[in-house]
């Protein structure tokens, strides 16, 4: 229960922060609405008993209230539902920025590689969004309350027997919170098949799986397995609703029965002469009232419950990102030009909820200016560098000192701006061909000169040449009038958004020519390792080259071998080579299948 108040305090909270002067509007309309309804039974029992007693002035008089209190009740709603819409629409924008802002704000890559993550945000896309309707839910909640309050304290001055309605309301409540609960534990028991019949769903409508399922003749098996994935679904969550339901009519029963109890008692006091026959037109509509109100109130409880869990889910990520991001301990200023160069100290790395090392007593002094490779097999460690470079993570133990100063001392978001990199794992932006290279700095993105350089650096004229409205192309096929590029256009247009910053510190170049030939490679690294030379000139800024190609990698200053974790060799390509390590044995291997 206090976690469905904490909830429910989080939903009327983020309404107010979407729109408090509409929130008052519409709180003033709600009671409007909901104590009209009360009013309308009492205004028939004084009709009624003038009736009764032939009293045409009272009657007519009560009687011209109802229809008044009627329209009263449907003009607030009209105008309650299109403030509602607005609000809502509000309400959502603020929720889903937030969520953005929490999921791509913090200055690392750590929360996103969580399962438990990934469960909550399943269940947000699997709800049907309750965020959007649950700020209007809680506060039509809390006039349903409040009309319920109304409605019970005339019956008791009517019939004091008539508040044991009220104990007669707490069974559909009880069983409406069991229901919830069975629901919830059958969601949460269920996330991982789930989580698995999503996946399968990606891969039937994703265009780069087509080819695959289509050569290995998967369409069948892949169209079964997402069928029995579903249907295990449909059917655990159906008999979770099944036995819901029938826990709620049990409660509602239960309700129903106190309900004729209490018409018969008004009914028999009216009988002895106790009650008029208006008191009996008013005790029928406000028990009538109550029953649909006990109803309505459970279905409501039921809709908030999903949207504080939904409120629960995205204060649950608000405290994951501030226990994992603490506050950084800044106080240097990024340099504007390298001098000192770049140096790991004892430096050790293992991904957070895990033992494993990834990379270990890592000690390397990378000159300013210079160019250096990482090589190894997959998996030895090298892409790692590159996110710990980047500040995605922190060392484990030891530090990354640039001229002098932990990297950790400085602002992630300020070192990121002296950065340009490519990496394997690119991201299509389906926009304007000239604004999916731009993002590469924002700074510059409407400069058509600038975009163009970068466009020469990165080798992708070709490119540009073959889109049929030039840089004013729109890209993919997700839009109607949108171009589709082969795996290594893309990967073109990745390199030259790379290529956007001209004066970085850093240069980065993580396996991002995955899509491309071993020579268009050679071409484009030499590309870049003039590239490399004029921004070293500039500001001292280091090149880091990582790749599989060993032939590409020789025009690096200083190769670094990676293995298991370690630093095994380091050189000049001609050192290595000399020195007949590992780095000589893989380069001859690759030299002989290249032949």
């Amino acid at each position: 229960m206090s976690e469905f108040l904490r909830g429910f305090a989080a939903i009327l909270r983020s309404g107010w922060r979407a729109s408090p002067r509409r929130l008052l509007a519409l709180t003033g309309l709600m009671l409007l609405e909901y104590l009209s309804w009360p009013l309308a039974p009492l205004a028939l029992k004084y009709v009624t008993d003038a009736v009764v007693e032939r009293d045409v002035f009272t009657a007519t008089l009560a009687a011209s209230f109802v229809p008044l209190l009627a329209l009263l009740n449907q003009v607030a709603g009209h105008v309650a539902h299109v403030l509602w819409v607005e609000v809502s629409d509000l309400n959502l924008v603020q929720v889903n920025s937030e969520l953005g802002e929490l999921s791509q704000g913090s200055r690392g890559l750590e929360h996103h590689e969580r399962p438990d993550l990934a469960d909550r945000i399943e269940l947000l896309r699997i709800g049907g969004n309750p965020l959007y309707m649950s700020v209007r839910t809680a506060v039509e909640s809390v006039g349903r309350v409040l009309q319920l309050v109304v409605t019970v304290v005339m019956l008791a001055l009517l019939q004091p027997a008539l508040l044991l309605l009220l104990a007669f309301a707490l069974p559909p409540l009880v069983s409406a919170r069991w229901a919830f609960r069975r629901f919830s534990f059958a969601i949460w028991g269920d996330i991982e098949r789930s989580r698995r019949a999503t996946h399968l769903l990606d891969l039937a409508v994703r265009a780069d799986a087509a080819k695959e399922i289509r050569i290995f003749g998967l369409e069948d098996e892949l169209r079964l397995r997402l069928r029995e994935s579903r249907e295990e679904l449909r059917r655990r969550r159906f008999r979770a609703e099944f036995e819901g339901v029938a826990a709620m009519s049990a409660g509602q029963l239960v309700f129903a029965l106190g309900y004729v109890f209490g018409l018969l008692v008004v009914v028999r006091g009216a009988i002895d002469g106790e009650h008029t026959a208006g008191d009996v037109v008013l005790a029928v509509s406000l028990a009538a009232q109550t029953s649909e109100l006990v109803y309505e109130i459970v279905g409501t409880t039921q809709f908030l419950q999903r949207g504080a869990e939904a409120m629960g889910r995205l204060a649950w990520l608000r405290g994951l990102v501030g226990r994992l991001y603490r506050p950084e301990p800044l106080g240097a200023t990024v340099p504007e030009h390298l001098r000192e160069g770049i140096r790991f100290e004892g430096m050790s790395f293992r991904y957070p909820s895990t033992e494993v090392e990834v990379l270990r007593d890592i000690d390397l002094d990378i000159a300013p200016g210079s160019t250096i490779a990482f090589v190894g097999e997959n998996g030895a460690g090298k892409s790692t560098l590159v996110k710990l470079l980047c500040r995605f993570y922190d060392p484990t133990s030891g530090r990354i000192v640039v001229d002098g100063e932990d990297l950790a001392r400085f602002p992630a978001a300020e070192w990121r701006q002296r950065i340009a990199a490519g990496f394997q794992d690119f991201v299509r932006f389906e926009l304007v061909a000239r604004e999916s290279i731009g993002v590469g700095d924002l700074r510059v993105a409407e400069d058509g000169d600038a975009v163009a350089a970068a466009i020469e650096r990165a080798g992708a004229e070709d490119v540009v040449r073959q889109l049929q409205d030039g840089l004013e192309t729109q890209l993919g096929k997700s839009h109607a009038d949108g171009a589709e590029l082969s795996g290594g256009q893309w990967q073109k247009l990745a390199l030259a958004r790379a290529m956007m910053r001209t004066a970085p510190l850093l240069l980065i170049l993580d396996e991002p020519t995955s899509g491309l030939d071993a020579h268009a490679e050679h071409v484009l690294f030499e590309r870049y390792a003039t590239s490399a030379r004029a921004v070293a000139r500039a500001t001292g800024g280091i090149a880091v080259f990582v790749s599989h190609r060993f032939s590409t990698v020789r025009i690096a200053d200083l190769i670094v071998v990676v293995d298991g974790g370690a630093i095994v060799e380091q050189g000049s390509h001609a050192e290595l080579i000399a020195r007949g390590g590992m780095y000589a044995d893989l380069y001859s291997l690759q030299a002989a299948a290249y032949g």
